[in-house]
């Protein structure tokens, strides 16, 4: 399995922020897991609000967590609120599941780490991700193939 390098994650993070700039979105926090969940980047906008690092953490580890998209993951939680209950007690609150939350795939398509974006609404979040992801090469899984 290929790893998410340092410099890849950089970079995603540096084109997801550019692309939120470009298109007038509010300021973006965002943070990136490699595929052992452990943080490679956490990059903050200027004007960035206090809870974003949380909240771009947690759908960056939600979505690694489960092995599937943000999209998936917010659906899944609505029709299984109890399940999700429970995933929320025992990952400390950690799981952010809406959009915004984006796997990161080589191009055998293995997950090699995840990325996770807040600060505009969540589809706005998942719009820079991808962008982010797709600059540095690699493959975005919003948990939605249309997106991917």
């Amino acid at each position: 399995m290929t790893t998410l390098t340092l410099n890849q994650a950089n970079l995603i993070a540096d084109k997801a922020i550019e692309q939120a700039q470009s298109l007038g979105f509010q300021p973006q926090t965002v943070a990136i897991l490699d595929a052992g969940g452990q943080i490679k980047v956490i990059k903050r906008s200027d004007g960035a609000s206090l809870l974003r690092p949380e909240i771009a953490f947690g759908k960056a580890w939600g979505v690694l967590g489960m092995g599937f998209g943000g999209r998936d993951l917010a659906k899944r939680a609505e029709q299984a609120p109890a399940f999700f209950n429970a995933l929320m007690a025992m990952s400390n609150g950690r799981i952010v599941p809406v959009a915004g939350g984006v796997l990161i795939c080589n191009d055998k398509k293995e997950i090699i780490g995840s990325i996770g974006i807040s600060g505009d609404t969540s589809d706005n979040d998942e719009i820079c991700a991808v962008a982010g992801v797709k600059a540095a090469g690699l493959i975005p899984d919003t948990g939605e193939t249309s997106l991917g």
